[in-house]
């Protein structure tokens, strides 16, 4: 009886292509050729939206660069609002925003408070006109006193700010003596609320308001007459009792009247 095979052979068989096919297609049966571009098809759908992304991501950040880093959207001009005494030069001088710089990467933040720190302006808000325009709204400070200084003067706004030096006295503001006027100063500061509480009556002859302590305060008037007003409080009944005493024959002839304690005057 013949042997009976126990183990079954195996041969790798190189198949033989057509003339003109090309290498290995022959072998690969059509079903695998479709199954496997089907599959490429759908890791293209895949992948597609996310190199859509990554395309977008790129481009995003090039075009940051661009803006933010260079002067292709640079600050070609400063344009300056709201001024009256104030050139808009000042104001861009105050700004100091180079010419060129990235308009996108500017701290506009930063500008207005440069532009704040600069004295006659009390406020300033910073927006960008693009392609190129930094625009700067400025509310500039109002006078309500003069403050004489070594040589000159320097006008006086109501939150006790000296913000601009002048030659000589301006008309219509009335003068207010200070050792050291400043926002922080209590003597400004006691000073600017007595002024702010005296009727025509009181500023029309008014020579000078002198502080030399927020507890030191006197009106000096145009007929050479004093008046002690002490501190900035109990203003109302102190401006009754001066204007009551001035007028009447004792303040006529007196050359001070201190109204310091209104309840009790003295007249000398």
């Amino acid at each position: 009886m013949p042997d009976q095979p126990t183990a079954r052979g195996w041969r790798l068989v190189l198949a033989r292509r057509a003339p003109g096919r090309h290498p290995g297609r022959a072998a690969v049966p059509a079903s695998v050729r479709r199954f496997a571009r089907r599959a490429r098809q759908r890791r293209l759908r895949v992948a597609l939206p996310w190199l859509v992304v990554l395309l977008v991501l790129v481009l995003a950040g090039i075009g940051a660069g661009l803006v933010f880093g260079t002067g292709i959207l640079g600050v070609g001009t400063v344009r300056v609002e709201g001024t009256v005494e104030v050139s808009p030069d000042e104001v861009r001088v105050a700004a100091a925003v180079p010419h060129g710089a990235a308009l996108a990467g500017l701290d506009l933040g930063a500008v207005e408070r440069r532009v704040e720190a600069y004295p006659p302006i009390r406020k300033a808000t910073v927006h960008r006109s693009w392609p190129r325009a930094l625009v700067i709204r400025v509310w500039e400070r109002t006078p309500v006193a003069v403050v004489p200084l070594v040589g000159s003067y320097a006008l006086l706004s109501g939150d006790g700010v000296a913000f601009r030096q002048l030659a000589a006295a301006p008309v219509g503001l009335p003068v207010v003596r200070l050792v050291d006027p400043g926002p922080r100063d209590e003597s400004t500061r006691a000073a600017l609320i007595v002024l702010a509480a005296l009727p025509p009556a009181l500023r029309d002859p008014l020579v000078a308001l002198v502080a030399d302590a927020p507890t030191r305060i006197r009106l000096e008037l145009s007929d050479q007459r004093v008046v002690v007003w002490g501190d900035a409080t109990d203003n109302p009944e102190k401006v009754r009792v001066a204007m009551s005493v001035l007028a009447g024959p004792e303040g006529g002839a007196a050359k001070t009247v201190d109204v310091s304690a209104p309840s009790v005057v003295t007249v000398r």
